[in-house]
């Protein structure tokens, strides 16, 4: 078929309300939040809201060897969504329903389009949560966060989307409809194929319907502010509150560039005169938060650490709305922010952050980094202009050295952002040539047209 007839057989199969077409209209889901790449634009987007109308678009999109792109909110920094041969975007926003809340079974079962705070809201009343909190938590979709394997600010103590994934319904590369795990808490018939489509970035499958484990709520909490004359002493109070035993629910960091950016931008009276900070929260039933602050006020007086505890709730969630704020904060300095996810063992994490100052001043650029440092994710942020094709050109050098290095220290290219095209390239400097050989046989044998979210992780 041509492109022409391709949408006309969309709009018979989904009604021409579910068919974006319009060149206008295609301009907006060219894109992500991804900076510094192409933005091809898409051929057709559709907007099912059912699993039968995604079977009957890949059936499309595979009889006429289609490029099929499935996109959530767009929120992803890798490169996810972007349509790099034009084709179908797959948009799952109309896919928005929590389909089941089980608390008694501690599950719930959703929709790709949800968004993940709205969940949290669902389960909140029966006093429960959905532990993974990547920073776009109000925008970010369930299907786009299960498809990138995202992590947030409690990934330390509660781990990652992957480990609250315990059922998915995907709708495979040819239109067959396959499920896999449930609400059972063990499972281990098989190969574990929820873990394959969870992080497949779209690659593989499109994802329909996600069975979530849920946990209980914490019955306390402490917040706390330590402040830093030097990074190295940052980074050591962060192994030593490891060492003593103490997994916070959240560990993060921001470096001197960041806490100025994110003070000038929310007023909060972070201290722009220390060289980083740690924002530190202990969670669980009561007697534990305070053994656990009392080791972490201990650590950090030890390493040059001056620590204030959150008063109340107001203060508390004041400190996690700062440290949300640091992309946005960081995006008003400069046009285009790189924003990378250096990941190293906890152990390595000073040397880390010293290798990010010694980056920025030997490329000459501006670097803010903050991070969730407890499990070793940094976000070293790079702030520039892609219109200045000289310091992009210093900006990609300063990258590649920060994965090398990265990868030297034992870490990977992604704690939590995902590979993309933005870190395709980078992929066999840690798996090597045999690695990349097993994922393009993954690759080749559940997609052999090669049409889903082409050019993205591994090509076919």
């Amino acid at each position: 078929m041509s492109k022409e007839q391709v949408i006309g057989a969309l709009e018979q199969a989904l009604g021409s309300e579910n068919v974006i077409s319009k060149k206008e209209d295609l301009v907006t889901f060219s894109f992500d939040a991804t900076p510094d790449m192409p933005n091809p634009l898409p051929d057709v987007v559709v907007t099912p809201s059912t699993t039968e109308e995604v079977v009957k678009v890949v059936k499309i999109a595979h009889e006429n060897k289609t490029p099929l792109y499935p996109r959530g909110s767009g929120t992803n920094l890798s490169g996810g969504t972007i349509p790099l041969e034009g084709g179908i975007v797959l948009s799952t926003l109309k896919m928005d329903k929590i389909l089941e809340s089980d608390p008694d079974n501690l599950v719930a079962v959703v929709q790709p389009g949800v968004i993940i705070q709205e969940l949290n809201n669902e389960v909140a009343p029966h006093g429960l949560i959905y532990p993974p909190d990547p920073g776009t938590v109000a925008t970010a979709t369930m299907g786009g966060s299960v498809s990138e394997c995202s992590g947030g600010l409690r990934g330390l103590k509660y781990g990652v989307t992957k480990h609250y994934v315990m059922g998915l319904e995907v709708v495979m590369a040819d239109g067959q409809v396959a499920r896999f795990g449930g609400k059972t808490v063990k499972n281990v018939t098989a190969y574990d194929l929820v873990k394959l489509f969870t992080g497949a970035e779209g690659t593989l499958g499109i994802i329909t319907e996600i069975t979530v484990r849920l946990i209980p709520a914490p019955e306390a909490r402490t917040a706390m502010l330590a402040t830093f004359d030097s990074l190295e002493d940052a980074g050591n109070a962060i192994r030593g509150i490891i060492a003593s035993k103490v997994i916070p629910a959240t560990l993060e960091i921001m470096d001197q560039v960041t806490i100025k950016t994110v003070e000038n931008f929310s007023k909060i009276g972070l201290p722009t005169d220390k060289r980083a900070v740690l924002l530190i929260e202990v969670d669980g039933i009561p007697e534990v938060v305070e053994n656990e602050a009392e080791k972490v006020v201990k650590v950090v007086t030890e390493n040059k650490g001056e620590l204030k505890k959150a008063k109340d709730d107001k203060e508390r969630e004041g400190l996690w709305a700062a440290r949300r704020a640091a992309l946005p904060a960081l995006a008003q300095l400069k046009p285009t922010t790189v924003l990378e996810d250096a990941t190293v063992p906890r152990s390595k994490i000073t040397e880390m952050l010293m290798f990010l100052e010694e980056i920025a001043e030997k490329y000459n650029l501006d670097i803010g980094t903050f991070g969730h440092a407890g499990d070793g994710n940094l976000h070293p942020t790079i702030l520039t202009d892609v219109r200045n094709k000289e310091e992009m050109e210093r900006v990609h050098k300063a990258v590649d050295e920060i994965f090398k290095k990265a990868l030297e220290l034992g870490g990977t290219l992604s704690g939590e952002h995902g590979i993309g095209m933005a870190k395709s390239k980078f992929l066999e400097w840690e798996l090597g040539e045999s690695g990349m050989d097993v994922l393009k046989k993954i690759k080749n044998a559940l997609d052999p047209e090669g049409i889903l979210n082409p050019g993205k992780m591994v090509s076919k």
